[in-house]
């Protein structure tokens, strides 16, 4: 994944029947299809990430399947519910320039015609300084770097997806009057962060911090790729975020959940940022390498 960017386009899709032949063809000339779009305007950034769901898999590829592709699973916390919704392909558009997302967006569903239906479109920006609608940075420990790549890809333990990337996306409705009426510093204890400097608070448990904060066996942090963007109308009193992560294994962010929306064996949680921030969507991917997809469009 390359650097943070100031617009992106997020559709989620299902396949219509017999769609998964005109699917694979479309899904294997995205590569090209960015490269044209972006040839002239190297100043956008555009790229685009497709991700293939587990029940649209075998239609469109056959077997094998990546190791560890599963269905979203619904969560049914004591308060809030992660639900699953439908969704067989994930286009994930991003640049530095509204207009070259549109124009991806819009001849890649020109291309799949009646092949696949539209379910979720979302355009999501840049707020301020990378901060969500509450008013705080969002995705401040992402890994960066070599670190990044092997959080997010899969690598040689399923040598045919090296390259790959299980995706997990959400769609989270805000309650803004309900969280303007808690002051900064009860606003902080709920995410465990300060506002103003972005500073971890030093003793915060049962935060939307701690209890996404996961350690491995030798007590090393485990991490995902975070790709979250604010998204709103205000003129429909519509404000959230569009949550979107990238793991190389999708137990890490399925176990955040669970402790966000289940609590955890210590009885932390559930998150209390979800009294503010209702989930409306659920869907699980897998995102194959470039190579994969046009390979996978040729045979």
């Amino acid at each position: 994944m390359s650097p943070p960017s100031a617009t992106a386009v997020f559709l989620v899709l299902t396949l219509e029947p017999g769609g998964a032949t005109v699917a694979r063809e479309v899904l294997g000339e995205i590569e090209g299809l960015t490269r044209s779009f972006g040839f002239g305007h190297p100043e956008g950034r555009l790229t685009c990430v497709a991700g293939i769901g587990a029940t649209a898999w075998e239609p469109l590829y056959g077997s094998p399947r990546p190791a560890a592709l599963r269905p979203f699973r619904e969560l049914a916390g004591p308060r809030h519910r992660a639900p699953a919704t439908p969704g067989d392909l994930l286009l994930h558009l991003r640049a530095e320039r509204p207009d070259l997302c549109f124009a991806l967006a819009a001849e890649l569903v020109r291309r799949l015609g009646d092949a696949a239906r539209v379910q979720d479109e979302v355009q999501t920006f840049t707020y301020y300084d990378s901060r969500n609608l509450l008013g705080f940075v969002d995705g401040t420990e992402n890994p960066v770097g070599d670190l990044a790549a092997d959080t997010a890809l899969v690598g040689e333990e399923d040598p045919v997806f090296a390259g790959g990337s299980y995706v997990v996306v959400q769609k989270y409705l805000h309650d803004m009057d309900a969280w303007g009426k808690l002051g900064t510093e009860e606003q902080e204890r709920v995410v465990g962060r300060t506002k103003q400097t972005n500073l971890e608070l030093t003793d915060a448990p049962g935060s939307h911090v701690d209890l996404n904060t996961l350690t491995g066996p030798d007590g090393s942090e485990l991490r995902v790729l975070r790709a979250a963007m604010p998204f709103g109308r205000p003129g429909h009193g519509e404000f959230g975020t569009y949550f979107v992560v990238y793991a190389r294994d999708p137990e890490v962010p399925a176990t955040m959940l669970r402790r966000m929306f289940l609590g955890t064996d210590g009885a932390a949680g559930p998150d209390p940022i979800l009294d503010f921030s209702r989930a409306v969507t659920g869907t699980a991917f897998f995102a194959p390498s470039a190579r994969f997809l046009r390979e996978a469009s040729a045979a």
